[in-house]
């Protein structure tokens, strides 16, 4: 018997939450937060006060305490939403620029070796990222195929690597699947060969633990606009473990991550901490954002946030395998909790029409190829109430054949 999502809200520890955040619609039930997190309450009164008072009264001289938000936004981000030390994080430019001064950083940490692995269901940014570099640089690009519902195989991982590996790139949460990673085996097993790890954190940060200290991770990037709250295009941040800082330097040379950056030098000599993985000015205003999208975050506590994630992902199964598997839905997740992030897809021969028919129905998800509905659930803002009333308005649109009047052909945003 499927448990009444009122029994499960009242029990839920986390349900004060959401009324920290905009839902200027009762009627919208909004399974995307793992694409876009809902608005902070607060970051329109944050950012509102850096234009009035900071930019518009303090002018030039309000530099004197942003100049180093940057990082300061980093060190809560590695305290209160993944494993990290202090200075260790920094925040700013986006996950895919991120990436490339990352990756570039490593392959010129290991010049003797010729060969950069990830996986053919790995984001396609970091793909093209990738297939760039060994393009530019004459390596070779060995691609692991992945089963795209079940994830990683860890044991054919293992195969596909030897001396020859200079980077080993993954996703810690994958973004069709929402399949999970072992962070710690797979970190070992690149250390094994002397390959470095850069992880992909964007579908992971604010949603699962991410154990960066304990696994002895190298590298990783991650956006802030998913379960950090952070809102559109705002920010990324990068990790980069602290005994490797000093002998990594990456690609682009920009002002803020040069030695003594006002005294205008001509040469450069990068700083010997994370800021030596800075470029150009940090976008203030979208710090500002990003700090007040972690902070309820931090206050809710990552292992609060993944219990709940489990308990979401866990219903919205259960519900999936009583209203529409009989109407010819397929889980495209791995079943067991365990290896999963915090959304769920379903596979449906029509996904792309039964998409748009359930917006239509206020019911907002997104469309992944092949045919995948995606459902994400981001615990600090979404009930169990949400969960019912999304897959109750799904069941009903299939089951009445609504979609059927929809256009087939996906549109350029799914």
């Amino acid at each position: 018997m499927l448990t009444s999502p009122t029994i499960l809200d009242a029990a839920d520890p986390l349900a004060r939450f959401q009324a920290d955040f905009v839902r200027s619609d009762p009627d919208l039930i909004y399974l995307d937060g793992n694409s876009l997190g809902r608005l902070p309450r607060a970051t329109a009164d944050r950012v509102a006060t850096a234009i009035t008072e900071e930019w518009g009264r303090g002018l030039i001289r309000s530099w004197s305490h942003w100049i180093d938000l940057a990082r300061e936004i980093g060190d809560r981000i590695g305290a209160g939403v993944v494993s990290a030390r202090p200075g260790e994080v920094l925040v700013g430019d986006s996950t895919t620029v991120n990436l490339y001064k990352l990756a570039a950083a490593a392959l010129d940490a290991r010049p003797d070796r010729r060969v950069i692995v990830l996986d053919d269901d790995n984001f396609p940014t970091d793909l093209y990222v990738l297939q760039g570099l060994a393009a530019a640089r004459n390596l070779e690009l060995r691609v692991l195929h992945t089963d795209i519902d079940a994830g990683i195989d860890v044991d054919a991982l293992r195969a596909a690597l030897d001396d020859d590996v200079a980077l080993l790139c993954l996703s810690h949460v994958a973004y069709r699947s929402g399949a999970l990673a072992d962070m710690s085996t797979i970190t070992e097993a690149a250390h094994a060969v002397g390959a470095l790890v850069l992880w992909d954190l964007s579908h992971a940060a604010g949603s699962v633990p991410v154990p960066l200290t304990e696994s002895g991770a190298d590298l990783a990037v991650g956006c802030t606009y998913k379960y950090l709250n952070g809102g559109p295009g705002a920010p990324a941040f990068l990790y980069v473990r602290r005994e490797l800082q000093a002998t990594l330097r990456q690609p682009i040379w920009g002002w803020f991550g040069q030695q003594d950056q006002f005294a205008m030098g001509s040469t450069y000599q990068p700083v010997a901490g994370i800021e030596r993985f800075a470029v150009g000015t940090p976008p203030v205003l979208g710090l500002y954002a990003v700090e007040e999208g972690i902070r309820p975050v931090v206050e809710a506590g990552i292992d609060a946030i993944r219990a709940k994630g489990v308990a979401l992902t866990s219903y919205a199964v259960d519900l999936s395998d009583a209203w529409l598997t009989p109407l010819g839905f397929r889980l495209a997740s791995p079943r067991d909790a365990a290896r999963r992030g915090g959304h769920v897809s379903l596979y449906h021969p029509d996904g792309w029409r039964i998409c748009q028919a359930l917006i239509a129905r206020d019911v907002v998800p997104d469309y992944r190829t092949p045919d995948r509905l995606r459902l994400g659930f981001s615990p600090l803002t979404t009930s169990f109430e949400d969960v019912w009333t999304g897959l109750s308005r799904l069941r009903d649109l299939v089951a009445a054949e609504e979609h059927l009047t929809f256009d087939a052909t996906p549109g350029r945003v799914t």
